[in-house]
């Protein structure tokens, strides 16, 4: 991740330099400036994990059921890899892009999977790890890759085992996954032979989706849930508070359908990916763009002649896109819409040209007669424009001066993407963190599931079994906030159908101390701004801005011990 910061740092100043000796064209060039933000919103889902080395032969099949099965999408380059990991086969022995967990290991989503497993057994439950891009190649079409793998592999285990219920638990670019895929399956309307596309709503126990893109302004943390501080099937309070702002993709969101109230939408205050404040509409129009390039190549080789030209390519086609538009509009000149609303439409990714409703038409009394010529509108069209993009950006500058990128992936998992495995807050009435809240919620699901008994809104853990949940959401035996000690182990592959196991090499373990890090305190000014009219949104400081009047904006102060996660190969405590 240094050399990725370093090129970034690196590309930050070139754009910068260029922008200070062209005061001028400082407007038009920032849509391209602000890309630099694109590569750390992005690098956001780049958790990366070490390259999977272990050699394996044996094979687990769909048709080993089990009363739960947690699908689980962890983040960039925390994925199985094929020919590399033993990965799970259809009924047919045809290989699909899942492996059971063991066979794949993810240090960030491990301790949240595994624990219903360590709780009921693993005969009982079972943890799936999705395989899918999980790049920045093009995260759209990666992304889109893992919807369908997750869909694929969530079929087969249903044709097979239609009495199996679901947890879908995604992190990073994982969480972007997992939430089409709630939204897709609680949307479902049963076929006329009561069969559903994907699997049955009511056969999804629960979702767990931590740093989640697609969240809405105001959004709780228990989306449609009856009691907002936790799940309908779960009676525990969270006791966190819903972090601000919304989700750096508002074009992915919407609502859960049948899945409503079964939702657990995690998101830390300063985490660019989930929390983003409105009227930043310059940095979402360069994140839609980074979700169509190669930002992997962009973050580790900054800006090159081969970047410049994927870059420049993607802007030729949003313009082509966004001439188009207004061409198809003959009334366009008399309308409110601005260029930069168009742009924001056209750049989406799943925009398709002929598919955007025109824009309304002012009223005629606000500029002279419909009958005048485009021209006479020209004047007011100018304005309207000038006036949008100071709007509509009132805290783009607030935001690139916070640092986004330090503030969500600071140095030793200091950034606020890392939080929910470190906050805790006893004193304030939040005693787990996420992850271990969403661990003893998977591990409640998976004890229902095993005695086949309906999950009701009235449910209780009982202490016992949420002593098993924490222990197992907490790292491996001796791993604090501040220190990790890692012991070398091996992992050992039990196959069902043979009996026999494979012992696959792994990395020694070392003790490495991360000293406690205070970030700085940064403080940006107060802003204010007129009525805004585009919603457009994207990576962005804690606080949720009002349509109306955008408050000063402050970087919080964050002084945390860094956490530092053992390697892939560690043996997780009860996995």
């Amino acid at each position: 991740m240094g050399t990725g910061t370093l090129a970034l740092r690196t590309f930050f100043a070139r754009i910068w330099s260029y922008l200070g000796k062209n005061r001028r064209t400082a407007i038009p060039v920032a849509a391209l400036a602000t890309l630099g933000l694109v590569v750390a919103v992005a690098a956001s889902w780049g958790i990366t994990s070490s390259p999977r080395t272990t050699e394996t032969q044996l094979t687990s099949s769909v048709t080993e059921c089990h009363d739960m099965v947690t699908i689980s999408v962890a983040g960039r380059n925390d994925t199985p890899v094929s020919g590399t990991t033993a990965m799970l086969v259809d009924a047919n022995g045809n290989e699909l892009p899942a492996a059971l967990s063991g066979d794949h290991k993810s240090e960030w989503l491990d301790p949240v999977v595994n624990a219903g497993s360590n709780a009921v057994g693993s005969d009982s439950n079972a943890a799936i790890y999705i395989a899918y891009p999980a790049n920045l190649n093009s995260e759209e079409a990666a992304v889109t890759a893992g919807v369908d793998n997750t869909k694929r592999v969530m079929r087969e285990i249903a044709s097979v085992c239609p009495n199996t219920k679901f947890s879908i638990v995604g992190y990073s670019e994982g969480s972007d996954v997992v939430r089409r895929v709630a939204m897709q399956v609680g949307n479902q309307n049963a076929g006329a032979d009561g069969k559903y596309d994907i699997v049955d709503p009511d056969k999804v126990l629960g979702v767990v989706i931590l740093a989640d893109p697609g969240r809405k302004a105001g959004d709780g943390t228990f989306i449609g849930a009856q009691d907002p501080n936790h799940p309908d099937n779960f009676d525990t309070n969270y006791g966190g508070k819903g972090a601000g702002g919304q989700g750096a993709l508002p074009d992915t969101g919407g609502d859960f359908g049948k899945l409503n109230g079964k939702i657990a939408s995690f998101c830390s205050d300063g985490d660019l990916t989930c929390s983003a404040p409105q009227n930043i509409s310059l940095l979402q129009l360069a994140i839609n763009v980074g979700r169509q390039i190669n930002v992997d190549a962009l973050q580790n080789d900054g800006l090159t002649p081969a970047t410049g030209q994927d870059v420049a390519v993607k802007l030729g086609s949003i313009a082509l896109n966004a001439f188009q538009y207004i061409g198809s509009n003959p009334n366009w000149m008399k309308s409110d819409e601005t260029f930069l609303s168009v742009l924001l439409k056209v750049s989406a990714p799943g925009y398709k040209p002929g598919a955007t409703t025109a824009a309304p038409v002012a009223a005629a009394d606000n500029i002279a007669t419909n009958d005048m010529s485009p021209l006479a509108y020209l004047p007011q069209k100018v304005f309207n424009e000038i006036v949008g993009l100071i709007v509509t950006n009132t805290n783009t500058i607030p935001v690139i001066l916070s640092d986004p990128y330090q503030q969500t992936l600071g140095p030793d998992h200091t950034g606020h993407h890392f939080d929910y495995w470190k906050d805790a807050d006893q004193s304030n009435g939040k005693p787990l963190t996420s992850a271990e809240y969403a661990a003893a919620w998977l591990t409640h699901l998976a004890q229902q599931a095993q005695k086949g008994e309906p999950v009701t809104t009235t449910a209780k853990p009982e202490p016992a079994d949420l002593a098993a949940a924490y222990k197992a959401a907490k790292p491996e035996t001796g791993v604090t906030t501040a220190n990790v000690t890692t012991t070398p182990s091996s992992t050992t592959t039990t196959s069902k159908t043979s009996g026999t196991t494979t012992t696959a090499p792994t990395t020694p373990g070392s003790t490495t101390t991360a000293p406690t890090t205070t970030a700085p305190t940064t403080t940006v000014p107060t802003t204010v701004a007129p009525t805004t009219t585009d919603p457009a949104a994207a990576a962005a400081p804690t606080t949720t801005v009002p349509t109306t009047v955008a408050p000063t904006t402050v970087a919080p102060t964050t002084t945390v011990a860094p956490t530092t996660t053992p390697p892939v190969t560690t043996t997780i405590s009860g996995h």
